[in-house]
């Protein structure tokens, strides 16, 4: 395994890390979790990613049930954890970045986790209803009380990122150190060009989820999808609409004849090319089996093969995808 720092950071993460969306508490069974878990700690992997609004906390509950039982020393792993959508209420109350619902929603992943601290805490959008001052001033008292080392945003935009830091600033305050946005060979505007001046200002560090476009870059998909996908998941309409396009599996298909002449799968290929992109601190892997997350773990020394000629040829690939694609 390799590490990067996180941002401007002294914290260093692995460059591929195990989030937990869709899959723990909700697609695979607990004992898949521990497996995953187990094999990505094995490997290297320090940072496991995870969120309030995941399966309405049960994701939590699962990471945090295997935690403790593998009883890893605490200073050789980091957990983070995600505030904004709550664990299912409605109610103004149970939602948002205001102070009561970020204090209430850390003490409860805390639990949920069973960890004393969060090593990493994200806003995980922001909230147009609850003033930046107050969100930054509740974050950095978390810091100052123990219970979070490091906050970031999660699909913030640049303008928002900026402002967090210019509270911060005045008041000297703890600024976010880090964004968790999606970036993959089919989105790449906020990562590439909108985040660009932050970071050496800010210096913004990126926690990058969707590598595999929801899947569409595991090479698998026809137009009509695959069953056994996480795509094909209830609920899911919307995004199987947006990421099914005829247009886009061509250029899939184009992508895997480069990956083939590497000797890569195209899923390690299109991890690969994430980690080529120095901005990104780590790239944050789903997996359903552990056979997938080892062979996804593979990207890490892949990244050696993409070289320049490598990279310009994708770019010739993905000519009209770059900027349409938000």
């Amino acid at each position: 395994m390799r590490y990067r720092r996180l941002g401007r950071s002294g914290l260093q993460v692995s460059e591929v890390s195990l989030g937990s969306w869709l899959t723990f508490g909700k697609l695979i069974t607990d004992d898949t979790a521990e497996a995953l878990m187990r094999l990505a700690y094995e490997h290297g992997v320090n940072f496991f990613d995870n969120a309030e609004i995941y399966a309405r906390g049960e994701s939590e509950r699962v990471m945090g049930r295997i935690l403790a039982r593998m009883a890893w020393p605490r200073d050789t792993w980091t957990v983070s954890s995600k505030v904004f959508f709550g664990t299912g209420g409605k109610l103004p109350t149970q939602v948002g970045l205001h102070r009561k619902h970020v204090v209430e929603a850390c003490h409860a992943a805390l639990k949920r986790l069973q960890v004393e601290h969060l090593d990493l805490y994200y806003c995980h959008r922001p909230d147009p209803a609850t003033p930046v001052e107050e969100t930054v001033w509740t974050m950095h008292s978390l810091i100052m009380q123990g219970k979070v080392l490091y906050w970031g945003t999660s699909e913030w935009d640049a303008e928002g990122i900026r402002q967090a830091h210019a509270v911060a600033e005045k008041h000297h305050l703890v600024a976010p150190v880090v964004e968790q946005p999606q970036y993959n060979l089919f989105h790449r505007e906020k990562v590439e060009r909108e985040f660009a001046p932050l970071y050496d200002t800010v210096g913004l560090g990126t926690t990058i989820w969707s590598p595999l476009a929801s899947g569409v870059l595991t090479g698998k998909h026809t137009k009509e999808g695959d069953a056994s996908s996480r795509l094909r998941a209830a609920g899911l309409d919307w995004l199987r609409e947006r990421e099914l396009t005829e247009a886009r599996l061509r250029k899939v298909d184009e992508l895997k004849a480069i990956a083939e002449e590497l000797g890569l799968s195209l899923p390690v290929f299109a991890i690969a090319w994430c980690l080529r992109n120095p901005r990104v601190s780590s790239v944050i892997l789903g997996a359903s089996r552990p056979a997938q997350l080892e062979e996804n773990i593979k990207a890490v020394e892949a990244q050696d093969l993409l070289t320049d000629a490598v990279l310009a040829r994708v770019e010739r690939t993905l000519a009209g995808e770059r900027l349409s694609v938000q």
